[in-house]
C-alpha cells in the first residue's frame, strides 16, 4: 500500500514570522465554513433520525448520485479556470441554494414535508462535503508539506471552534427564530468565507511558499472526469480511498445507530434537534481538545501514521463499549448510552487528528491530483461508501444482525485503519508522488 510518510521529524509546530496574516485568514475562513454547516445539520440529523435508519440508502443514494455528478463539474471547473475564480464560484453557489431554501422553509406548502427534507438532507451532505473538501485543497495548494505538518493542526482548530458556535446557535436560536432564518446566517458565513480566500490567494501570490512553482495558481488542464480516473490508477490515490471507506466503516455505522437511537427516544423534531446538537458539541469539545494538546505537538514530530493508528484504535476502544455493554441504549456516560459515546469519541479523534494528518498527505503530490483526485476521494469516495454501508446495514438486519453485530463490524474496519497507521508510521520516506500502474 502506497501510502506516503515523512517520518523525519519537524523541530516546532509554531506559526513562523511571515506565516500570521495568513494562518488567520485560514483560521476565520474555516471557522465560517464548519459554523454555517453545523448550523444547518442538527436540522437535517433530526430529518434522518424521523424516518429512521432504514431510509438512509435513500437518502444516501441520492447523495451519492448527486456528489458523483458534481464532481466532474468541479473538475472541469479547475481545469479551465484559475484558482482565484474556481473558489469563490464554488461557494457563491452554496450561497445562492441557502437562500433559496429559505422561502421552503418559511412556507411548508411549496414542497412536501417529505420531499423537502429529502431534498435538504441530500443538499446539505453535498454542501459538506464540497465546502470542506475546497477549503482543504486551497490550503495544501498554498503551504508547503513542512508547512502542512506545522501549521494543518492550528487551522483545524478554527474549524472545530466553528463546529462548537455552530450547535450553540442552533440549539439557542431554534425555539426562538426557526429554520429560515438559520439559513440566512449560515449563507452570511459563506459570504465572510469568501472573503478570507480572496485575501489568502492575494497573499500566495505575494508571499506563498509555492509562488516560486511554475502555474501555481493557474487552471491545472486536464480533463474532468481526471479525479475519477486518478483512483483506479494512481496507487497513492486508491490508497486514500481505501483508508476513507474505512472511516466510512466506523463513522456511518456510528452515525446509523445513533440515529435509531435518537428516533425511538425523543418524539418530536425540537427534542431530536435539540439531541443532534448536543451531541454535536460533545464530539466537537473532544476534538478541539485534542487539537491542543495532542495533534499540533505530535503530527510535526511523528508524522500523518501515527495519528491515523491512534484514532483508529481508541475508535475500536470506544466501539468495544458498544459491542459488550448489556444495553448500549442505557445511560453510560454524562447520560448518553454507549452508542452516542462510541459516535462522540470517533468523530472527535476522526476530525481531532485523523484529517489534520490525512490533507497533510495530500501537500505531497501535484496540483492536478491535489484539486481533482483530492476532492474526488473527499466527495465520490465518501458518499459512495455511506450508501454501500447503509444497504449493507439493512441487508444484515434482515438476518438478524443488532446492534452489536454492527459494532463488531465498524470494529474490524478501526481494527484494519489502525494497521494501516501502524504500518505508515514505521515505513520511511518515500516517493511523494508513485507512478500509475501500467495496464
Amino acid at each position: 500500500m502506497n501510502l506516503p510518510d515523512a517520518t523525519a521529524p519537524v523541530p516546532t509546530s509554531r506559526v513562523r514570522a511571515g506565516e500570521w496574516h495568513a494562518v488567520l485568514l485560514s483560521f476565520v475562513y474555516f471557522f465560517c465554513v464548519l459554523t454555517a454547516y453545523y448550523v444547518m445539520r442538527p436540522v437535517r440529523e433530526q430529518l434522518s433520525a424521523a424516518v429512521g435508519s432504514t431510509q438512509l440508502p435513500w437518502f444516501y443514494a441520492a447523495t451519492f448520485v448527486a456528489t458523483l455528478a458534481l464532481a466532474p463539474v468541479f473538475g472541469a471547473l479547475v481545469a479551465r479556470y484559475p484558482r482565484r475564480v474556481v473558489v469563490p464560484a464554488v461557494y457563491g453557489f452554496f450561497v445562492a441554494c441557502l437562500v433559496g431554501f429559505i422561502p421552503l422553509f418559511t412556507h411548508q406548502g411549496l414542497l412536501s414535508p417529505r420531499a423537502l427534507g429529502m431534498v435538504f438532507f441530500v443538499w446539505v451532505s453535498v454542501f459538506n462535503l464540497f465546502v470542506v473538501s475546497v477549503f482543504w485543497t486551497f490550503m495544501s495548494d498554498i503551504w508547503s508539506e513542512e508547512q502542512s505538518r506545522r501549521l494543518f493542526p492550528v487551522i483545524a482548530i478554527a474549524g472545530t471552534l466553528g463546529a462548537i458556535t455552530g450547535p450553540l446557535l442552533t440549539r439557542a436560536l431554534v425555539d426562538v427564530i426557526g429554520v429560515a432564518p438559520l439559513l440566512g446566517v449560515s449563507a452570511t458565513l459563506l459570504c465572510v468565507a469568501v472573503g478570507c480566500a480572496m485575501l489568502l490567494g492575494r497573499w500566495a501570490r505575494a508571499h506563498g511558499a509555492r509562488r516560486h512553482e511554475r502555474h501555481h495558481e493557474a487552471a491545472v488542464g486536464g480533463g474532468m472526469l481526471d479525479g475519477l480516473r486518478q483512483i483506479f490508477t494512481h496507487p497513492f490515490m486508491r490508497s486514500m480511498a481505501l483508508l476513507l471507506l474505512l472511516a466510512d466503516g466506523i463513522g456511518t455505522v456510528n452515525y446509523a445507530l445513533v440515529a435509531d437511537y435518537s428516533g425511538a427516544t425523543f418524539t418530536n423534531a425540537v427534542d431530536r434537534t435539540r439531541f443532534a446538537a448536543e451531541t454535536d458539541l460533545a464530539a466537537n469539545v473532544l476534538t478541539v481538545l485534542l487539537q491542543l494538546f495532542v495533534t499540533r505537538w505530535l503530527l510535526p514530530r511523528r508524522g500523518p501514521g501515527v495519528l491515523i493508528a491512534v484514532w483508529a484504535s481508541v475508535s475500536l476502544v470506544a466501539l468495544s463499549l458498544v459491542i459488550f455493554s448489556a444495553d448500549p441504549h442505557a445511560p453510560l456516560v454524562a447520560g448518553f448510552p454507549a452508542v452516542v459515546v462510541a459516535l462522540v469519541v470517533s468523530r472527535g479523534l476522526a476530525y481531532g487528528m485523523a484529517e489534520p494528518a490525512r490533507h497533510s498527505l495530500f501537500t505531497r503530490v501535484p496540483r492536478n491530483e491535489r484539486y481533482k483526485g483530492q476532492n474526488a476521494v473527499d466527495t465520490a469516495v465518501w458518499r459512495f461508501g455511506d450508501l454501500g454501508i447503509a444497504l449493507g446495514m439493512n441487508a444484515l438486519r434482515a438476518v438478524g444482525v443488532a446492534t452489536a453485530g454492527f459494532a463488531a463490524i465498524s470494529a474490524t474496519a478501526a481494527l484494519m485503519a489502525a494497521m494501516i497507521g501502524v504500518r505508515m508510521s514505521r515505513q520511511g520516506q518515500v516517493a511523494a508522488h508513485p507512478a500509475p500502474a501500467k495496464p
